[in-house]
């Protein structure tokens, strides 16, 4: 496989997290759906189902499957045409300015010109359904955790091998989440020069790995960086009958 370049320099400096941030988005099925959450640990937030830009599905040979999204009125449901091996989700959540009475407005900075910080944020989720699925390019997700073994065949207690890329390059210094929903401030491991680095598989049920960093945009009226958020799901164990 052909090297990627790496991030570095200031780009590394900046990965840092920040409040407009804190939330992630992940996918569960609930009651025979596949959900969209968007929350930050316990959390379970409602949100404008258009902020969704974009979901896809594919088979375990990596082929496309139809999915449609049901946008309700707090949250958007995910209509695979048939049961997907992985899953993708994309969420623009929007520019972000922050008053200097420390209050977070989603709107830009030129809207909110008193603003003291200014970012725009994007969500990113992946979700592997099937073991052995081979994994698909995923260039729609501009920040992602990419397995690097089949997540559903380590089990609990284990080391998962990830790679996080940001923009298709391999990202340093990156803190990994390993347990978004159970304990989302516990960092389980951070990205190496590579962008690679181990995670223990915490459940024996779902598994929701994070991570998200900030990068400094240039010449934008409405930002100063960008916010990107990842989550990778899966589930610890098969479940079998």
């Amino acid at each position: 496989m052909k090297a990627l370049p790496l991030l570095t320099g200031a780009l590394c400096a900046a990965l840092l997290a920040a409040q407009a941030n804190a939330h992630g988005l992940w996918t569960e099925q609930r009651r025979g759906h596949i959900e969209t959450i968007y929350g930050h640990g316990a959390e379970d937030n409602a949100f404008k189902a258009e902020k969704v830009s974009g979901a896809w599905a594919y088979d375990a040979r990596g082929r496309m499957i139809p999915v449609s999204v049901e946008r309700l009125t707090d949250h958007a449901r995910l209509q695979p045409l048939r049961p997907p091996a992985v899953l993708g989700v994309a969420l623009d959540n929007g520019a972000w300015s922050l008053t200097p009475d420390q209050q977070w407005v989603n709107q830009g900075r030129s809207q909110v010109p008193n603003s003291t910080r200014s970012l725009h944020t994007y969500k990113y989720s992946l979700a592997i359904h099937a073991e052995g699925a081979k994994l698909p390019e995923l260039a729609q997700l501009k920040m992602v955790i990419l397995p690097e073994t089949d997540p559903l065949r380590v089990g609990p207690g284990k080391p998962l091998p990830v790679r996080v890329l940001v923009d298709g390059k391999p990202a340093a210094g990156v803190e990994l989440i390993g347990d978004y929903r159970g304990a989302p401030h516990q960092v389980s491991a951070v990205t190496d020069a590579e962008g690679r680095a181990q995670v223990p598989v915490r459940n024996a049920g779902l598994n929701v790995i994070s991570a998200e960093v900030e990068l400094p945009v240039k010449n934008d009226a409405d930002i100063e960086t960008r916010g990107l958020f990842a989550s990778l799901t899966f589930l610890g164990e098969t479940h079998r009958e």
